[in-house]
């Protein structure tokens, strides 16, 4: 497992301060954070005073404060449309993989391109995926089209069966998907086995890798399909700038691709026009921020390290998880009623997925957020049970 930086939230502001300059280097990311500020209002944004917002995966050490600094320049152009900043995002992205521009597709968040690409998919057959994995872009692609998605069998472990999916693909499937990590189990495949399947696969048709927690893993280089595409397999990849950038709100993902698939998925898309100048500042300011990328990552696997021993000392088990989040097994109790429960806590947590009854997504957050799940588990369980 790679060590990660051990970054107290005072030194990397400090860092950060020659950076981004005095007027923001005094804004501590708790102040962007903090979910318990006393008001006497509901904010117009981001989760009510008081309430724990542990249910979307979002990133609450987000944006960075270069990325508020340069979305506060950018809305003062707000009356244009985006075109060079987000071709600037494109080369950023290409030249980092050893790419070019026509490889990447920009859409506002992952899941524009998704759908795209889910709606072209479902032209010429069925998108095949494990039994549980984020489906929301292929149900909204398919929903016009006499073609679905088929799923694999559960596996007892909720693990992803490659060998399973390889021998599902047949003439009927247009697009095998994959999570990796995996949503919302936080599995991933070993990236060996994962690169073997996709070498394969992608001879009889195109295969998709979702890599929106990516960054959060162990090691984001060795995980990552991303060379494929270069070696021009028929492999497609999916990022976003939701996850460890902490621009959820702002909308930006993309799709690495060959240029003639790109071509192809633009044409279900909306191009530029999906786009918006402040987030593509922000993703054009986050995307070489190693520093804060670093302090991001530190936050998350902390509050991921408490939530997984809450999970133990309560007498639960969970997966393990390389993501954000968690799947926590709350053994006879029913996922919705725990979602329930908590609510009245304050604390905002997924409930039933599926028919998956007794297994509950939580999301990491701020460290006060996190402790009060903690907190809030023992009482609700003994509620429960």
């Amino acid at each position: 497992m790679t060590t990660q930086p051990s970054l107290s939230r005072r030194t990397f502001l400090t860092a950060s301060a020659t950076a981004v300059g005095a007027g923001l280097a005094s804004l501590p990311y708790a102040s962007v954070a903090q979910s318990t500020q006393a008001t006497s209002k509901t904010p117009l944004y981001g989760p009510p005073p008081g309430v724990a917002k542990l249910n979307a995966n979002e990133n609450p050490y987000g944006p960075s404060p270069a990325a508020i600094k340069a979305m506060t320049e950018a809305i003062t152009k707000g009356a244009y449309y985006v075109n060079d900043a987000a071709e600037t995002l494109k080369a950023m992205i290409a030249e980092r993989h050893g790419l070019t521009k026509e490889h990447i597709i920009l859409s506002s968040g992952s899941s524009g391109v998704l759908t795209s690409l889910a709606m072209m998919a479902a032209q010429q057959g069925s998108i095949l995926g494990s039994d549980l994995f984020w489906d929301t872009t292929s149900r909204m692609g398919t929903r016009n089209s006499p073609n679905g998605i088929k799923r694999l069998p559960k596996t007892a472990d909720l693990s992803v069966d490659l060998d399973a999916m390889y021998f599902a693909v047949d003439g009927s499937i247009a697009l095998a998907q994959i999570c990796n990590p995996n949503n919302p189990t936080g599995s991933i495949v070993s990236p060996q086995k994962l690169r073997t399947f996709c070498e394969k696969v992608s001879e009889q048709t195109m295969v998709l890798v979702d890599e929106a927690y990516n960054e959060v893993t162990d090691d984001p280089e060795a995980n990552s399909m991303i060379p494929l595409v270069k070696a021009g397999k028929n492999v497609v990849v999916a990022r976003t700038f939701s996850k460890i950038y902490g621009l959820a709100g702002m909308r930006v993902g993309y799709m690495i691709a060959a240029p003639e698939t790109v071509e192809k998925i633009s044409a279900y898309g909306m191009g530029s026009y999906g786009l918006n100048q402040a987030g593509i500042a922000a993703a054009v300011a986050s995307y070489n921020d190693t520093a804060f990328l670093a302090y991001s990552k530190s936050k998350i696997i902390e509050a991921r390290e408490m939530i997984a021993e809450a999970v133990k000392v309560n007498g639960l088990t969970a997966l393990p998880s390389q993501t954000s989040f968690m799947f926590v097994n709350l053994g006879d109790i029913n996922a919705e009623d725990f979602r329930q429960a908590m609510a009245k806590e304050n604390v905002l947590i997924r409930g039933v997925y599926q028919d998956y009854y007794h297994w509950s997504r939580v999301s990491v957050g701020t460290l006060a957020d996190v402790e009060k799940y903690t907190t809030a588990m023992p009482k609700v369980l003994e509620s429960l049970t």
